[in-house]
C-alpha cells in the first residue's frame, strides 16, 4: 500500500483514535506515578530485596500503562462520535 492511498480498517481506526499518542502518554504518566509510588513508599524502609520491588514497579507500569491507555483511547472515541 503506498503512502498516498488512503488507510482502511484496523489502521484507519487506530489513526482516527489517537491510539499511538495516548500509548505514549499512558505510559509515561503510569512510569512517572510510579516512580513517585516508589520514592514515597519503598526506598524509606525497604526491608527486602529490590529486586522484588523492581519486578513490582515493572507490573505496575505496565497495567497501569494499559489501563490508561485505554481510557485515553475511550475519551478519544467518545469525543469523535460526538463530532
Amino acid at each position: 500500500m503506498s503512502d498516498s492511498e488512503r488507510q482502511s480498517g484496523p489502521a484507519a481506526m487506530m489513526a482516527a483514535l489517537n491510539v499511538p499518542r495516548n500509548a505514549k502518554a499512558g505510559f509515561a504518566l503510569a512510569a512517572a506515578l510510579t516512580a513517585v509510588i516508589v520514592v514515597v513508599f519503598v526506598l524509606p524502609g525497604t526491608g527486602r530485596p529490590t529486586v522484588l520491588y523492581a519486578a513490582l514497579a515493572f507490573v505496575l507500569v505496565v497495567s497501569l500503562g494499559a489501563l490508561l491507555t485505554i481510557a485515553f483511547t475511550v475519551g478519544s472515541a467518545i469525543r469523535l462520535a460526538r463530532r
